[in-house]
């Protein structure tokens, strides 16, 4: 009988994983793939590699879904007992398949081991279950379904588990599923996640089909819209109404539609103007060109990062006076714009764009600490924003040169759009 998968529970089993010594991967690959199928995680949960245990995580998992992905424990070692625990559970026999038996065999001729009792136990399934083929490693994964529910156990190493997820479990959920959901996400900078709920809160709660969901970033929010639909073409006309409100509602802070962040933003409105950027920072130390260069692509847009921390290498690099810096110090408005058209004549770029502050953790100049002026100059948009990042915590100074480089970013951004 063909089961419908709606709500899924993703189990993923290893004490490493309880104990900290892996970061659970699998188990945000695998939401983010289940969202866009259409098929609602409500849970995730994490258990050892204990028989009891995960006996118990597997009641109270199908106890509110009809469906379970368990990732780990199909290893060969005594502790990998996953498909033990689950043919118990489902009180099925373990059963030799052969198909499996013959790879592995196969396997361990071609690298000259020797298959142990321990390696052949990998080839045993629960009875009457849909064998996955794993060709990146020894341990196959399967599909059991039974009375209305359905467990879909995959290996534990990502570059196992990815493959066969996509190649051998998205078929089997997709069955008898009559749709899909489809997703924009909309990336906002320069207004607060409470000040752009408040702008579309009755939008957000009546909502139902698409639905509006924020998230909150480092600065940043995220707005996704996501429509369910019976074919993906269909979902432009149903998001249509909420992005026309959204947009007038907060579209003077909307950088990006399904761009990821703001310095993929940034490159990719860079090549589609032809234009090209550099960066002259003080307090961030060089965030700026960092984060632009971690997207591939970049040399293409952006000239060069001058880091400028003293006084000395401002005036000799990017030009600022000496008299400029005496009367108004380093961190202040009339420095950060001379630093912004001082890097921008030096590298030849279409927009230079200057960060300099006070990061902390003491007052500096007189300067209080998170007051930063981020500056760009170009031909057709030149400014200086002033900001005052306050934070007090352990981590303010990182908190601080990270949204003063965002503030940078942005501003390449606002420069780019104008040309």
């Amino acid at each position: 009988m063909q089961t419908y998968c709606k709500n899924a529970e993703i189990l993923c089993i290893g004490t490493e994983l309880l104990m900290g010594n892996i970061v659970n991967t699998n188990a945000v690959y695998i939401a983010k793939e289940l969202a866009t199928l259409g098929v609602n995680v409500y849970y995730q949960s994490v258990v050892g590699d204990n028989p009891d245990r995960l006996k118990k995580s597997l009641e109270l998992a199908f106890s509110r879904a009809d469906t379970v992905i368990t990732t780990g424990g199909l290893g060969p070692t005594y502790d990998d007992l996953t498909k033990e625990t689950i043919a118990e559970y489902f009180g099925r026999k373990l059963v030799l398949h052969q198909p499996s038996y013959d790879k592995l065999c196969k396997y361990f001729a071609v690298t000259g081991r020797e298959m142990t009792d321990n390696n052949k136990k990998q080839a045993f399934m629960p009875e009457g279950c849909r064998v996955f083929d794993n060709p990146n490693g020894t341990a196959p994964g399967c599909c059991i379904q039974q009375d209305g529910r359905t467990l879909i156990m995959l290996p534990g190493p990502p570059r196992e588990m990815k493959p066969m997820f996509d190649n051998w479990a998205v078929p089997v959920l997709k069955e008898g599923n009559d749709h899909i959901l489809v997703s924009k996400n909309l990336y906002f900078f320069g207004i607060g996640e409470s000040s752009l709920e408040n702008k579309l809160r009755d939008l957000m709660e009546k909502s139902q089909n698409p639905t509006i969901a924020p998230y909150a970033k480092t600065g940043e929010v995220m707005l996704r819209v996501t429509a369910s639909v019976a074919k993906e073409e269909d979902a432009e006309g149903i998001m249509a109404p909420a992005l026309e409100r959204i947009m007038a509602e907060a579209g003077e802070f909307l950088y990006g539609v399904d761009v990821g962040d703001l310095q993929t933003a940034a490159v990719r409105t860079l090549k589609e103007k032809g234009l090209h950027a550099a960066a002259a920072e003080s307090c961030t130390g060089g965030m700026v060109a960092e984060r632009l260069t971690q997207v591939s692509g970049a040399s293409e847009v952006f000239e060069c990062g001058l880091c400028t921390y003293s006084n000395r290498m401002k005036e000799q690099l990017l030009g600022v006076k000496a008299k400029t810096l005496e009367q108004y110090g380093a961190v202040s408005r009339e420095t950060a714009a001379e630093m912004a058209a001082g890097v921008r004549r030096v590298s030849g770029a279409d927009i230079g764009v200057s960060v300099t502050g006070n990061a902390g953790p003491s007052p500096s100049e007189g300067k209080e600490v998170g007051l930063v002026y981020v500056g760009v100059d170009s031909d057709t948009f030149s400014e200086v924003s002033e900001l005052h990042i306050r934070r007090t915590d352990d981590d303010a100074r990182e908190y601080i040169r990270y949204l003063a480089s965002s503030h940078a970013l942005n501003e390449i951004l606002k420069a780019a759009k104008k040309f």
